[in-house]
């Protein structure tokens, strides 16, 4: 039986953890070897000893019994708090996808499914993580732990907002942000999933709203999921077409081509802006295509983890 396929068959979100589970497994086979083994108090396997490494770690009984030094290998345990937030507005449902699967997602369909893949490696770690959820209400809420009951908990949570049928038209970013920012006491690594459209504030606010995220010395990350075809190249048919602000509800009757030069530039100049935010507060940004694997979520995650412990 072919899993990817048999999986593809029938909603993304009713096989949210076996995919979440198969990104992770793909991902690790990806680069040939496990980078979630460290030294803690779970014991994992023997590795031969070698000169100059630190005998701290020694099997002495092992030695007594093969007469060779071999060393002890355990899972690696944390103290690592992780909060993930998810910007579950309309437009994040774009584009719209008929049958959605992991071939073909939109942007809270990559996001869901990237957070669930996160929360996977960090189950395996025994990492807390908690998770905030907005649009035009800040609807869900769930402080860092690391229980399977919690575990089961957030993906439940995040198949239903995937699962959505009438997302909110509103982005209150610039209001919750700052709520959320309040909500996380400890000092935690948090990942931020939003396509940065926002309908309450301008754009300084809403630079203030992400700067604030670093309260408490958090380590913060901006992952920016877009549709780049569409969404930064403009790339559609030249043929009359509405486009439509699904938001505001605003539209735009025009020919791609006429729009396409100018729209660019604008979009462009936005990113920058962006970016260059980013930098000055010392947020790691990521910009991510939708239609691309994962293996950028995570191995940003593995990076951004190393600098946090």
């Amino acid at each position: 039986m072919n899993l990817q396929s048999e999986l593809n068959k029938s909603s993304l979100f009713s096989n949210l953890e076996l995919l979440a589970n198969q990104v992770v497994e793909g991902f690790i086979s990806g680069i040939h070897r496990s980078p979630f083994h460290g030294f803690s108090a779970e014991f994992a396997e023997h590795k031969i000893y070698n000169n100059g490494e630190s005998t701290k770690h020694i099997d002495w009984k092992l030695f007594a019994k093969t007469d060779k030094l071999y060393t002890k290998r355990y899972e690696e345990e944390t103290n690592l708090r992780c909060h993930m937030i998810l910007d579950s507005s309309a437009s994040m449902y774009y584009p719209q996808v008929e049958n959605i699967n992991i071939d073909s997602l939109n942007k809270i369909g990559f996001s869901v499914l990237a957070i669930a893949a996160l929360m996977n490696v960090l189950k395996r770690q025994r990492d807390a993580v908690g998770l905030s959820i907005y649009a035009d209400t800040y609807n869900y809420y769930a402080p860092e732990k690391g229980s399977e009951r919690h575990f089961q908990m957030l993906l439940a949570q995040l198949r239903e907002v995937g699962m959505a049928k009438n997302p909110p038209k509103e982005t209150n970013t610039y209001t919750y942000l700052h709520q959320i920012a309040e909500n996380i006491k400890r000092r935690s690594l948090i990942f931020l999933f939003t396509d940065m459209f926002q309908t309450e504030k301008n754009d300084d606010e809403l630079f203030e709203a992400l700067r604030h995220l670093k309260y408490n010395k958090h380590d913060v990350v901006l992952f920016h999921p877009m549709d780049k075809n569409r969404e930064l190249f403009f790339n559609f048919e030249n043929t009359a077409k509405r486009f439509v602000d699904v938001e505001t509800g605003e539209h735009l009757d025009a020919y791609a081509d006429n729009i396409k030069e100018a729209y660019n530039e604008r979009i462009t100049a936005y990113l920058s802006d962006i970016k260059m935010k980013c930098a000055q507060y010392k947020i790691k940004y990521v910009d991510i295509d939708i239609h691309r694997d994962f293996s950028t979520v995570l191995n940003t995650f593995l990076v951004e983890r190393n600098k946090f412990l």
